[in-house]
């Protein structure tokens, strides 16, 4: 060919001369004179030993004598070609490099059918060198594929995967991925939840030798997601573990999964030893379950009292929040506070001041300084400090309280303050250990009030007086009610009295009680509900039913509602004394405020027989 290259300007100035014919019959290689033409000799079938499965169908080609290449020295290069037929002609032409190649294409366009087909016939055609076709692991993976993606079922993949081992190839870790995601795929995932564990082992029982057979992460997604989706809890877990292990990251798929199933299983202390796992390693660290997700996972850890868990949801929140404010434009994530002074309360019930700074470092972070928490937010601070002892946290807490709400002239605002109701952890914990409590608490509020600026709480105080009350201590209770003007200038209010009056009430001093009532009647301080239950109880101590009655009247008068408890204690007192007369004053409040007292028929029943046996008979 060459010489007739450099030939080709001298045949250019020929003028009569005649081309060689194009006839594919006619050979076009020059060939010298008197050389006797080469006669064209069938070869022999390759070697059996080049090792094709199919090699009783593919030592030749079934469409070499159908193939249009065969006829043309210049083959059509898909012109006039059916796909069948292309793919034919394809498939006898390409290396595993160039068929790599094409189905990288293929894939990309979704050619599934034809990646199979293509596929099929090159492992049936030959090589240049005139041997079968070898694929190797990466060009099979893309087989079984196309195979995966035309919804062929496990088993068909499994079958398929099996014909490696005959052209000695070992299945890697995407061959077997291929088939763990025809299994999760399945719409029976409690019958290969086994075969799929049995796989993974295998994988990981393999991958000691060829570490291209190891599992990886998707291995460990596929299996996990599988099992939770056959709600065999205990199977999930185990294999997050043994991923955990290998130091694999979870998906984030997996990891709502399981937090999900735990959560649906009462598996809370399981998810928090899982939780905590995940954030002692760089690659999982960083998994968070959606906000809604985050909300009613502190919502079931509260409810359980499983503080642990709690707090592995505030932190997630805490991640939400600081992720919102990093990017452009700033998204502003907010807590419920009820949820968050759920969580406060929950911490003060289990004694757990990890939950109680945590809730309270949320409940900040979620306001912004924009505004100030609610008033049960506070409250619900001081109770927890007050409940794990930390008393000097819990009167810092109230101090901000009082400076917060103090000045409120809401009609709820008074009860806000009351050491009965609201403060009555703190009032309880300063009494905790008797006086020596009482001592140390009052000592602390001294001092506070002298610093620079002075601190000073009087509903503090109010509350060191109801601990005096607490623990019969007459003495120590009115020295503190004295204390709050002399020593730290407050003016003692409704609470201040109520506490006093309580204290004297409960040693049976009624007529001290009253005198109290009396001495801020006169200064103008208006009573509120307690006050009157707490002389209506001073009464009753002394047997007068008749002057707790009158008590009554004189809160009704104040436009107070007598509760059902009050109006019980006076009942019970009424039947003691035999007092019918006051009974029957008892049964018209009854009417009056529409109050059902319970049994009436067997009070009454008793009432009579006790009567008629005292006075009748």
């Amino acid at each position: 060919m060459a010489i007739l290259i450099r030939s080709r300007p001298l045949i250019r100035k020929l003028t009569n001369f005649k081309s060689i014919t194009t006839v594919p019959f006619l050979s076009q290689e020059p060939q010298l004179a008197g050389t006797p033409p080469e006669t064209t000799t069938t070869p022999l079938p390759p070697n059996p030993s080049s090792g094709s499965p199919l090699y009783n169908e593919n030592w030749r080609s079934p469409f070499a004598s159908t193939s249009p290449s065969s006829s043309s020295v210049v083959p059509l290069s898909g012109f006039r070609q059916s796909p069948a037929v292309r793919i034919q002609s394809m498939s006898e032409t390409l290396d595993v490099e160039g068929l790599m190649n094409l189905f990288a294409d293929w894939i990309t366009t979704m050619r599934w059918e034809d990646m199979k087909q293509m596929f099929e016939l090159w492992i049936r055609s030959l090589d240049r060198n005139g041997k079968p076709n070898m694929p190797n692991a990466y060009l099979f993976n893309h087989y079984l594929r196309a195979n995966l993606m035309m919804g062929a079922t496990a088993d068909d993949l499994l079958g398929l995967a099996s014909q490696m081992e005959e052209y000695g190839i070992v299945a890697n870790t995407a061959s077997h991925n291929l088939i763990l995601k025809a299994m999760f795929q399945s719409g029976a995932p409690l019958s290969w939840a086994d075969k799929a564990v049995k796989l993974l082992e295998r994988m990981i029982e393999t991958g000691k030798e060829y570490k291209e057979a190891l599992p990886d992460e998707e291995s460990y997604d596929l299996v996990i997601g599988l099992l939770f989706k056959a709600n065999l809890i205990d199977d999930a877990l185990k294999c997050i573990d043994s991923a955990l292990k290998s130091g694999y990251k979870l998906s984030m798929i997996v990891f709502n999964e399981c937090v999900l199933s735990c959560v649906y299983n009462n598996r809370l202390d399981t998810l928090v030893s899982i939780i905590e796992r995940c954030k002692k390693t760089d690659q999982n660290k960083g998994l968070l379950p959606p906000w809604n997700m985050c909300t009613h996972l502190a919502d079931v850890a509260l409810q359980a009292d499983n503080c642990a868990l709690a707090f592995s949801s505030l932190e997630f929140f805490m991640k939400w929040i600081v992720r919102g404010e990093t990017v452009m434009p700033p998204v502003l994530l907010t807590v419920d506070e009820g949820l968050l002074v759920a969580a406060l309360g929950t911490a003060g019930r289990t004694y757990n001041v990890k939950l109680l700074n945590g809730a309270w470092e949320v409940l900040k972070r979620s306001l912004r300084q924009m505004r100030t928490p609610n008033p049960e937010s506070f409250i619900a601070k001081v109770c927890a400090h007050s409940s794990v002892g930390q008393l000097q946290n819990a009167f810092a807490t109230l101090h901000e309280f009082e400076k917060t709400y103090g000045s409120s002239e809401e009609e709820s605002a008074e009860d806000l303050f009351s050491p009965f109701t609201s403060l009555n952890p703190l009032a309880v914990a300063c009494c905790r250990n008797g006086f020596v409590t009482l001592d140390s608490v009052y000592y602390q509020l001294e001092n506070l009030s002298r610093v620079d600026p002075p601190v000073k709480s009087l509903a503090a105080l109010n509350c060191v007086i109801l601990g005096c009350a607490n623990i019969w201590d007459i003495e120590r209770a009115y020295q503190t009610f004295a204390a709050i003007e002399s020593t730290f200038g407050l003016t003692p209010d409704i609470h201040s009295y109520n506490a006093l009056i309580y204290a004297f009430g409960k040693l049976g001093k009624r007529d001290e009680a009253t005198k109290v009532y009396e001495h801020f009647m006169d200064l103008g301080v208006k009573p509120n509900e307690m006050t009157y239950s707490l002389l209506v109880d001073a009464h009753l101590v002394k047997r007068e039913p008749k002057a707790a009655l009158s008590v009554v009247d004189e809160m009704v008068n104040a436009q107070y509602k007598p509760s059902k408890d009050i109006l019980k204690k006076i009942r019970r007192r009424c039947t003691r004394e035999m007092d019918y007369e006051s009974d029957l004053r008892v049964d018209e409040l009854t009417k009056k405020f529409n109050i059902r007292m319970g049994p009436e028929n067997r009070r009454n029943m008793l009432f009579n027989l006790r009567y008629n046996m005292e006075y009748a008979g």
